[in-house]
């Protein structure tokens, strides 16, 4: 039977991250425990796989895959079914552990060694494929339900807005253009404006990294227009991973593009650089 991904707003809070000790990492601060609240990001790059590599029965998901997130970047990830990319989320994530390699959040936080719930709460926020918001709930309902409070029963009884979370719900319900339907049950919305309001109650926890999966996946041509200003917007303020087949939604948001092929990066640079990479060409682009 198939499962509905748990939102990660309803993850508990973080507990204390595990340390790395006895590496060379150590030098520069590596592995050592961040200060709560922050993340060290003082080497510019926010998320760090090296060598990371994932088997299933035998068959290899992930193979010695290396990629490098700078701060605020905005970075679509392509590739044929099969190249890894949502095994490559799920490590980043912490649903699947790496039979082998690094994967480092910042410079402090070994996401290999960290459970979900300290991943989600640490600052990285994952939206699947499929919109998974609480359809008898109002917009602004969910996105109150979202914010990054104690999640506790009784704290959730007592719990009362402040006048600064009721105006970063405001900020985010214009940013996802959903003001006019903020009273509205969920369920009631489109599916892009679902997909919009998942988008804004992973917002309103403030992440520092989005994981997209296939975001413009069933949205309408002035949906996935909208998308790609959004996610523009966001760029700089968060970084964002997008994984996404529709290229010509990648041509209009990207600045840099991996192409993973058989759980490995195949060509990596801009998007005109890997559409006349003969490889890619073979492997993915089909001409």
């Amino acid at each position: 039977m198939k499962t509905t991904p748990t939102p990660a707003f309803m993850l508990e809070p973080i507990l204390d991250p595990n340390s790395d000790a006895g590496t060379s990492r150590d030098a520069i601060g590596l592995g050592q425990r961040a200060q709560e609240g922050l993340l060290n990001t003082r080497h510019g790059t926010i998320l760090t796989l090296e060598d990371i590599s994932v088997s299933f029965d035998g068959f290899k998901a992930l193979n010695n895959l290396n990629l490098y997130i700078s701060v605020g970047e905005l970075r679509c990830i392509i590739g044929p079914n099969g190249a890894g990319k949502t095994t490559l989320m799920d490590v980043i994530t912490g649903k699947t552990r790496p039979s082998h390699g690094k994967a480092w959040f910042g410079e402090t936080l070994d996401l290999t060694q960290m459970s979900e719930v300290q991943i989600a709460q640490s600052g990285i926020g994952r939206k699947f494929q499929k919109p998974t918001v609480f359809e008898a709930l109002s917009v602004f309902e969910n996105l109150e339900l979202a914010q990054k409070t104690d999640k506790s029963v009784w704290a959730s009884l007592r719990a009362r807005l402040t006048g600064e979370q009721r105006d970063r719900i405001h900020e985010v319900l214009e940013t996802i253009r959903l003001t006019s339907s903020m009273h509205r049950p969920a369920g009631l919305l489109s599916h892009g404006q679902k997909q919009f309001l998942e988008i804004g109650m992973l917002l309103v926890q403030d992440p520092q990294l989005l994981l997209l999966d296939e975001p413009v996946a069933g949205m309408t041509d002035a949906e996935t227009e909208f998308t790609a200003e959004l996610f523009k917007s966001l760029a700089g303020k968060h970084s964002l991973m997008v994984v996404e087949h529709d290229m010509g939604f990648v041509g209009s948001i990207a600045d840099h593009v991996t192409v993973l092929h058989q759980g490995s990066v195949l060509a990596e640079g801009s998007l005109d650089d890997v559409q006349a990479n003969e490889r890619v060409i073979e492997v993915y682009l089909g001409r």
